[in-house]
């Protein structure tokens, strides 16, 4: 009630503003903790609840299989701190490689990709499904040669209603060595249609490896891989491309920048469900092995006007740009806005109202 109160207050206060740069920034990049060794820890994927990180690893204490295996996390809630990692099971990891885990919004599912023999190429992507989150789960079974070729085919990717999966292949048909192809069905249901490549401006003459599209399906996040792209900061960077809506196409990549990219490799990324979190492994200094998982928060940038607090001329701002997809202020729910300046934005406004934002040289927006 007095958020709401604190919004129509300021509402009736509300009169001309002026508008300024208005979009979202990363914050400082920590070590995910309780999770990383001293050997390679990478390609994390966060599950929609924020309370399961599963994670690739390379011959830490307690690997009995192959050096590649899948490693899960657990916390009780967002505020505990993260459990000991656990390997899963011989029946997902095994005397090959096996990696790259992408879980189903519900939890059930878990897609992954492996070198086992009995696929169609080198890399495969598998399934592996559970009836409940209590359960063990099932045997894995292959995505067929809908999904699958004879060239390595990796790094999946479900979109939030399970009816998207996005992957990263060097078959034939693609612009570079590795591209981005994408697999498509009706309901959860039906088998997967034939895989397409993704397409400019995503796929490029360069390559492209690891990606998660975010739970608000606005955002393709991805990683280059052994030929990156030129504007890159170091041998891997990442990137995103945004849409203002899951009817249009993906708009051209920005590279992320600083702090999250570096001079180091810099890739395999996972974002929050509530967009408040990325997570992604790097072998920047500071880490704890080859490669580490780190996390950042994003932050959406509610000091509209630049004057150091949240108050109501910010409030003004939205509403003088109410009902238009004006990015200046298109901050909700998710850092980077909807496409649309609505209550939405309001609310995140609300949320930080009276706050007094340090006036510092600030890293530039990500737009």
């Amino acid at each position: 009630m007095k958020k709401t109160n604190s919004i129509l207050l300021v509402l009736l206060l509300c009169m001309a503003a002026e508008v300024a740069k208005a979009d979202f920034n990363f914050g400082t990049p920590t070590l995910v903790p309780n999770v990383n060794s001293k050997y390679v820890d990478c390609l994390p994927r966060i599950s929609s609840d924020d309370l399961t990180l599963f994670f690739t690893s390379s011959r830490r204490p307690g690997w009995e299989y192959d050096d590649w295996d899948i490693w899960v996390s657990t916390r009780a809630n967002k505020d505990d701190s993260w459990g000991e990692p656990e390997k899963l099971g011989p029946i997902i990891n095994t005397s090959v490689v096996d990696g790259c885990p992408s879980i189903s919004t519900d939890g059930l599912s878990l897609y992954f990709s492996s070198t086992r023999a009995v696929g169609y190429g080198s890399w495969d992507i598998w399934l592996t499904t559970r009836a409940t989150l209590e359960d063990e789960w099932g045997e894995p079974r292959n995505l067929g040669p809908n999904v699958n070729s004879s060239s390595a085919d990796a790094a999946p990717t479900i979109s939030v209603d399970g009816l998207t999966l996005y992957f990263a292949s060097s078959r034939p048909g693609g612009l570079s060595t590795d591209d981005f192809w994408v697999v498509r069905r009706q309901t959860v249901d039906d088998d997967w249609g034939p895989a397409e490549n993704l397409g400019l401006p995503i796929s490029s003459p360069y390559d492209e490896w690891t990606s998660e599209i975010t739970a608000d399906g606005l955002m393709f996040v991805f990683s280059d891989a052994f030929i990156p792209r030129p504007d890159g900061l170091g041998n891997s960077d990442i990137y995103m491309s945004r849409r203002s809506s899951i009817y249009e196409p993906w708009g051209e990549p920005t590279n992320l920048g600083a702090p999250i990219n570096s001079p180091s490799y810099d890739w395999g990324v996972s974002i929050s469900a509530d967009g408040s979190t990325i997570y992604f492994n790097s072998n920047r200094p500071g880490g704890q092995g080859d490669h580490d998982i780190w996390q950042a928060p994003i932050e959406p940038v509610v000091d509209l006007n630049g004057d150091g607090i949240v108050d109501a001329d910010d409030m003004c701002i939205v509403v003088d740009n109410w009902g238009t997809d004006n990015s200046l202020c298109d901050i909700g729910p998710m850092p980077w806005g909807d496409g649309i300046v609505d209550v939405q934005d309001l609310i995140v406004l609300a949320e930080h109202l009276f706050e007094e934002i340090p006036q510092v040289e600030p890293a530039e927006p990500v737009e």
